[in-house]
């Protein structure tokens, strides 16, 4: 698959103002994917340096196109962003990009269950390594557990009412696949709603197999350390959950939101929003790539 099918970079131009690349820079594509935004960015370093970070296996052979000293992959997870950039003796860089969420790609293939549209194992690993499915969640997780989840991570009207029919339903027989947990849904679903009923069960259960939000929070956190001074952290996100974190974190440098004062009444936080309000895609955009409807970007400088 090509890298232009794997994933059609959103908002590419509005990420590259935002980073405000030096030709000579050292910058990180966080979610690299497909490489979209990556290739660009490359294009306009001189004497700069690239690392991309993702943790799935396609991600990596897509990386393996890209032929230029100046960039480097690294096969992991975003939470663990200073550990392996201090492993190639970088500990500041000018720029970091994240374009959160599941690419096209993923989305796309049947075997990996995360959507709605195929029948597949219930499975939604973004690490094929990790041992934590979709299918252990929905079988294995208690009553309680399956409501938290449901309830914060899908805001499901329903949530309760839901995770005991998960399990009522699963001790006759397991629900192994993404038909099979549809069935169960389909009884829950507004009439004419169902496909976004569907879509918040299972970004609830895709959010908790791949720790989304707490990779998201220690991503974050790392930033703010590793950027220098007038360095900037470029975010793209598509549920709320995940743009409440950034907007926080970027305007209280607090991800629940609460602001700490210093001696002198002053926010403490280590970065400055560019952007008072989140940039989304334009109508053409849109027209264009429907997985840009529903992004916020949002972009900030260190102090």
């Amino acid at each position: 698959m090509s890298n232009e099918n794997y994933h059609m970079p959103v908002m590419l131009d509005e990420c590259l103002e935002g980073l405000n690349i030096k030709s000579g820079g050292v910058y990180v594509d966080v979610t690299f994917g497909g490489g979209g935004h990556s290739k660009v960015i490359l294009e306009k370093l001189e004497r700069g340096k690239l690392f991309g970070f993702d943790q799935d296996i396609d991600a990596q052979s897509n990386a393996e196109i890209i032929n230029k000293s100046s960039f480097t992959l690294i096969a992991s997870n975003f939470r663990y962003l200073k550990r392996y950039l201090k492993m190639y003796q970088v500990t500041e860089v000018d720029g970091i990009l994240a374009d959160l969420g599941v690419s096209s790609h993923q989305i796309d293939d049947p075997q990996r269950g995360f959507s709605t549209r195929f029948d597949a194992e219930l499975d939604m690993r973004m690490d094929q390594s990790s041992k934590l499915t979709a299918k252990n969640v929905i079988n294995q997780y208690s009553e309680s557990d399956l409501h938290r989840l449901l309830g914060m991570y899908g805001e499901v009207r329903n949530a309760k009412t839901l995770a005991a029919a998960i399990v009522a339903a699963r001790t006759n027989n397991p629900i192994n696949t993404v038909n099979d947990l549809k069935a169960i849904l389909e009884r829950f679903a507004k009439r004419g709603k169902e496909f976004r009923y569907f879509a918040q069960v299972f970004q609830a259960i895709r959010i908790e197999v791949n720790e989304e939000l707490k990779a998201l929070e220690e991503m974050l956190e790392q930033s703010a350390d590793i950027l220098k001074p007038g360095g900037r952290l470029v975010v793209m996100s598509y549920h709320s959950l995940e743009d409440r974190l950034v907007k926080n974190f970027i305007n209280k440098g607090d991800f629940r939101g609460k602001e700490e004062k210093d001696f002198y009444g002053n926010v403490i936080k280590p970065l400055v929003a560019i952007n008072k309000k989140p940039i989304e895609a334009s109508e053409k955009e849109v027209k264009q790539n429907n997985r840009s409807r529903s992004a916020k970007l949002r972009i900030a400088e260190k102090k």
